[in-house]
């Protein structure tokens, strides 16, 4: 474990550090014969696994949204009903975020994508680089829980969960971090208004002419989510129809070229195999955590404690959250899920509200330092913004996402709510 982590600080790619330390672990603890038998048939169950081909249809339906401008259409139609209030352009980024999440499922895709579309036009009403820098990094963390989600996809396979259950259990306080943060920003705007000065009113029937922007998420979302809640179709054949309906969409609205095309197929074949090979690396790991015996050391270990219950998932959530200051939430996910999963069973939780709660955790990962992934990514789109001006803009957005973490874990309902009423 202490290898994985090593390698991980070191910026080694996670999947062939993942692989290397799973291969030898296997060695030492039982045989390296047993090791190099159990590569090919771990990735080939992988690679045969049904549920896996999510990834790259859901990456690819992101894919076509962010390539081909449709992002900023979103952006347009929510700057045209709230610009011109105080701290509009900060509230239509972060609504934006929001659906752009509702088709993309990376958090990082989802702040990049918007630190181009949202940001020169905050620079140009002089919003603070503070706030502005900060709503897109902490918008870009809905990505990962606003399904469909890459990160839930993985959890699910890690797990055995139903990845379908994961999306409609993420709905909800993927809508309920949306709601914090915009009350966020209208707090940051009432307490500092020169940070947040006010756009231009929009005439309304040029409000309602930008209604015709956000048709295509809402058609995608309502598609993947509606087919989802009420068992119309599996995860795996909702992330085909999304492609394929991101695809004729593109088509329809005269935005897709061939040159566009193939700049889409090629960026989703690379990340999809960068992701497979993580992923590869994180199922040869659970292996190891099982033949060493350490996952049952663990739950040995909890037993000895005496911690039960609530005080034993905010002991594991801390665990998540200190790791999270130094560590990729990716990471986080295949290192440790597989070593904390079997403990949460057997304390009698349900594993699809324990993986809500760590997406939230990891969704705080990305925006905290002293590696906030997202803020990293954002440094790389945003060269201008100081690192420390980003975080700081951060600040009141960690902290209501330690509200929202709070309130999902003492009301479980929240998160399990949706999934309970479908027929």
């Amino acid at each position: 474990m202490l290898a994985a982590i090593g390698l991980a600080f070191l910026r080694v790619p996670l999947g062939f550090a993942l692989l290397a330390v799973s291969i030898a672990g296997i060695g030492v603890a039982v045989n390296w014969t047993v090791a190099f038998q159990l590569l090919p048939f771990t990735i080939s169950d992988a690679v045969l696994n049904y549920d896996l081909a999510v990834v790259p249809m859901f990456i690819l339906m992101g894919n076509i949204i962010a390539k081909t401008g449709i992002a900023q259409d979103l952006f347009r139609a929510a700057y045209a009903f709230v610009g011109h209030i105080r701290g509009g352009l900060a509230l239509s980024t972060m609504m934006s975020c929001a659906g752009f999440s509702a088709v993309c499922g990376s958090s990082y895709a989802t702040a990049a994508t918007m630190a181009k579309v949202s940001y020169p036009s905050m620079k140009r009403y002089g919003y603070s680089q503070a706030l502005a820098s900060g709503t897109i990094a902490a918008g870009g963390t809905l990505g990962i829980l606003i399904p469909p989600s890459i990160i839930m996809v993985v959890y699910g396979i890690l797990t055995q969960t139903n990845i379908g259950d994961l999306f409609v259990a993420g709905v909800i306080p993927g809508l309920l971090g949306l709601a914090l943060y915009l009350v966020v920003i209208r707090l940051v705007a009432a307490r500092n208004p020169a940070e947040a000065p006010q756009g231009d009113v929009t005439p309304w029937p040029d409000r309602w002419r930008s209604l015709a922007g956000v048709w295509p998420f809402l058609l995608l979302f309502g598609l993947i989510i509606g087919g989802l809640y009420a068992k119309l179709f599996t995860p795996t054949e909702a992330a085909g129809m999304g492609a394929g309906l991101a695809l004729l969409i593109a088509a329809a609205t005269g935005r897709m070229s061939w040159r566009v095309l193939r700049q889409v197929i090629v960026d989703t074949a690379y990340t999809s195999v960068s992701l497979y090979t993580v992923l590869f690396g994180a199922l040869m790991l659970s292996k190891l955590l099982t033949l060493s015996g350490l996952a049952a050391g663990v739950l040995g270990l909890v037993d000895a404690t005496g911690l039960e219950g609530l005080p034993l998932i905010l002991v594991i959530l801390a665990v998540f959250l200190v790791l999270g200051c130094v560590m990729d939430s990716m990471a986080i996910i295949l290192i440790f899920v597989p070593l904390f999963a079997p403990v949460v069973v057997a304390q009698g939780f349900d594993l699809v509200w324990f993986g809500i709660i760590v997406i939230v955790v990891t969704e705080i990962a990305l925006i905290t330092p002293p590696v906030g992934m997202n803020v990293f990514v954002l440094k790389a789109v945003l060269p201008e913004v100081p690192v420390a001006r980003i975080f700081r803009g951060l600040v009141p957005f960690v902290g209501v996402d330690l509200v929202r973490l709070g309130l999902l874990v003492v009301f479980p309902a929240i998160t399990l709510w949706l999934g309970s009423t479908v027929s």
